[in-house]
C-alpha cells in the first residue's frame, strides 16, 4: 500500500480518504469514459436513462442524480450532439423536456460501463472480493443515515 504523503498525513480523516479515494477512482472512470467520447458524468446520465423507471422530466432527472440545472443541461447538450440522448417536448408545457437514451447510447453506455466495472476492479484489486462488497455495504449504509440535504453535483 502507498503511504500518505507525509504532508497529508495530518488530514488523513474520513473526509480526506474518501475524497482521495474518490479522486483516483475518477481519474480511472474519466479515462475509460472518454474512450467513447464522453464524461464521467456523461456515463452516469446515460446509466440513468436506461433505467426501467418511468420518464423523468429533466428537472427530475438532474434532483435524482444530484445535479443542477447548468451542469444538466450542459450534459444533455453534449450527449445530444453526440447522438446518445433526445429530449421530447412536453405535449402538455413545451418548456419541460423529457431526456431519453437512444439506441447507440444504449451501446455506448454498455461498452462503457464495462470500462467503468474493469477500472473499479483495477482499482480494489488490494481488497478480496468481501471486502469490496464490505466497502460498499459500508458506504451506502454511510450514505443512507445522512440526513443531510443533498448538496452539489455527485460528479
Amino acid at each position: 500500500m502507498e503511504p500518505l504523503d507525509p504532508g497529508c498525513v495530518s488530514q488523513a480523516d474520513l473526509n480526506f480518504l474518501l475524497h482521495r479515494a474518490a479522486q483516483k477512482l475518477g481519474a480511472a472512470a474519466q479515462e475509460a469514459s472518454s474512450v467513447h467520447g464522453i464524461t464521467t458524468r456523461g456515463q452516469l446520465v446515460l446509466t440513468a436513462l436506461t433505467a426501467e423507471a418511468p420518464r423523468r422530466t429533466q428537472l427530475a432527472l438532474g434532483a435524482a442524480l444530484g445535479l443542477d440545472k447548468t451542469t444538466l443541461t450542459a450534459e444533455l447538450d453534449r450527449l445530444e450532439r453526440a447522438g446518445l440522448v433526445i429530449r421530447e417536448p412536453d405535449p402538455a408545457d413545451r418548456r419541460v423536456r423529457f431526456p431519453a437514451i437512444t439506441e447507440k447510447g444504449r451501446e455506448v453506455q454498455s461498452e462503457v460501463q464495462a470500462l467503468h466495472s474493469k477500472a473499479e476492479n483495477t482499482f480494489t484489486a488490494a481488497l478480496t472480493p468481501q471486502e469490496r462488497q464490505t466497502l460498499r455495504t459500508l458506504l451506502n449504509r454511510v450514505i443512507a443515515a445522512n440526513t443531510s440535504p443533498n448538496t452539489g453535483s455527485c460528479l
